[in-house]
């Protein structure tokens, strides 16, 4: 019984705080969105995504780190508590979305090694220096695209590459190169793992950021990115939209809209929009988790008890 209660405990605190977060971001995204428009896309991208996974990792520290610790070291072994009402709904809530989130994953994985198989089917390995492997697909579409999570590759039609001349198809394999090394394949299903109502809107936001700066990771001057333009201009007319797969980064399967703005940026390329290395970021973020660890270190003892206290409010 003390373990079942910790478990109801554990997955209550943890739907509660992360659906009230997740509820949070979908009042306020578009704000940050506006306020970090005069950021890089590629920042922005970071943005969002973050916004995106900041309910899960939230939930997940506050219960991993305080909820369950607290209930293991100061909730009487000896007491039997009854488990009902709001808090036992609470917890089979938690158990459901984390369920849910799971199953919405796998399924998502399925889905995608199903479209990847049959697209690689009777495929051939091109000699390019790309550092992961590009593989020639009968298919026309989609035309070009990233697949795959542990063991990632790109995917490039031979209708591309009867299309593209040599510079296009160097600028459009850094596209997808670029999705490759951000892993963003990955970030799709982490975002598989956290459903929640209204964040549709937050997660093409992010889609559209994403593409867009893939394109400025892509190309280094004007003429690479006419190159990309040009690219991105013929290979939509293959189709309007690929059939890529959920799990799968294609150069053009976004709608007409994007890709006109995505052209249109391109064709008014500057040299602002280079994307150089930077370690001023990764700086910021080890001194914030320093401090952050010192601070948990200082204080936890007393944090502890109050998140019991907090749990013990919460239960009755």
């Amino acid at each position: 019984m003390f373990a079942l209660r910790g478990l109801d405990v554990s997955f209550a605190v943890f739907v509660l705080i992360y659906c009230v977060l997740s509820l949070a971001v979908v009042l306020t995204w578009r704000k940050a969105l506006i306020w970090a428009r005069h950021c890089s896309v590629r920042r922005v991208s970071n943005v969002l995504f973050t916004l995106r996974m900041f309910p899960l990792i939230t939930a997940t520290l506050i219960t991993a780190a305080f909820t369950i610790p607290s209930f293991l070291l100061l909730e009487p072994r000896a007491i039997n508590e009854p488990m009902e009402g709001f808090p036992l709904a609470l917890g089979i809530a938690g158990v459901g979305l984390a369920v849910a989130g799971i199953c919405n994953a796998v399924l998502a994985l399925i889905r995608a090694k199903r479209n990847i198989s049959e697209w690689t089917r009777e495929s051939e390995t091109t000699e390019t220096a790309a550092p992961v492997p590009v593989l020639r697909i009968r298919r026309s579409v989609p035309a070009m695209t990233a697949a795959g999570i542990v063991r990632p590759r790109v995917l490039v039609s031979g209708s591309a590459e009867f299309m593209l001349t040599p510079s296009e198809m160097q600028v459009a394999l850094n596209h997808e190169l670029e999705h490759v090394r951000r892993r963003d394949n990955l970030r799709k299903l982490l975002m598989r793992l956290v459903a929640f109502p209204g964040m549709s809107g937050l997660e093409a936001a992010w889609l559209e950021t994403t593409e867009m700066a893939a394109d400025d990771a892509a190309v280094s001057n004007t003429g690479e990115a006419l190159d990309l333009a040009a690219a991105l201009i013929k290979l939509s007319r293959l189709s309007s939209v690929d059939s890529s797969s959920d799990l799968t980064a294609a150069l053009i399967h976004t709608p007409a809209s994007m890709m006109n703005a995505r052209v249109e940026r391109l064709i008014s390329w500057s040299e602002d929009r280079r994307i150089l290395p930077s370690t001023l970021a990764l700086r910021y973020g080890a001194v914030l988790t320093l401090v952050t660890f010192l601070v948990f270190f200082e204080t936890y003892g007393h944090l502890i008890s109050k998140v019991h206290t907090a749990t013990e409010w919460l239960m009755r």
